[in-house]
């Protein structure tokens, strides 16, 4: 196991590490929304203060979605957060690595006092001139990193929603974008919505 995992559950292990250097306001970074074919791309940041009750807290994907939202009104409440969002027209014209990277980078922007940023990921920002470090499955290794995922996770499935409320028939609701069969059979038979990503496998071919 990861020295930096207890019991399954991210700990405070990489912000007590840049605070012993120094860095005074550490920041996690996350994001949702790379992988669905539609849909805008999220970036979240946050600051968890001392004292913050952290208990449930982990990688968005292993808390249920009643949890979720029960762990991001508390996130908002009483810690330093923001996001950014980067909407599908932008994804088609620049790309998703970059949307992500844009998302992210103004999402830390946004906390002017950050001076140090935990990424998830296996790359920084270009741009940011503020240090920190890309923590590959840091979602699961810091606990910053994993209220940022909940943080972008709750946000983008509201605007899912919805969307999904203008075009029930392609279940996005259940599968959030992403190409499952039932999304993809979908297309096929009712064609593209505004919100797809025209420049991603199994919307191109349909545009």
């Amino acid at each position: 196991m990861n020295k930096h995992v207890k019991n399954g559950n991210p700990g405070f292990e990489f912000e007590l590490l840049a605070k012993n250097r120094n860095y005074r306001y550490v920041i996690g970074v996350d994001e949702a929304g790379r992988g669905p074919l539609m849909g805008p791309v999220i970036a979240a940041a946050v600051n968890i203060p001392d004292g913050f009750y952290t208990s449930g807290i982990k990688d968005s994907k292993q808390v249920s979605p009643k949890k979720r939202e029960e762990i991001y009104k508390r996130l908002i409440l009483e810690c330093d957060t923001s996001y950014f969002s980067v909407n599908e027209r932008l994804i088609d014209e620049i790309n998703i690595l970059e949307s992500t990277k844009m998302a992210m980078r103004n999402a830390i922007l946004c906390i002017n006092r950050a001076d140090y940023v935990l990424i998830d990921g296996n790359f920084m920002p270009s741009n940011l001139h503020i240090d920190g470090q890309a923590i590959i499955n840091g979602d699961n290794l810091s606990i910053s990193i994993a209220a940022a995922s909940i943080i972008a996770k709750v946000l983008r499935d509201r605007m899912v929603m919805a969307y999904h409320e203008e075009y029930p028939m392609y279940g996005w609701d259940k599968n959030k974008g992403y190409g499952t069969k039932e999304h993809l059979e979908a297309i096929r038979r009712f064609g593209i919505t505004p919100y797809h990503r025209k420049s991603f496998r199994g919307v191109k071919e349909f545009v």
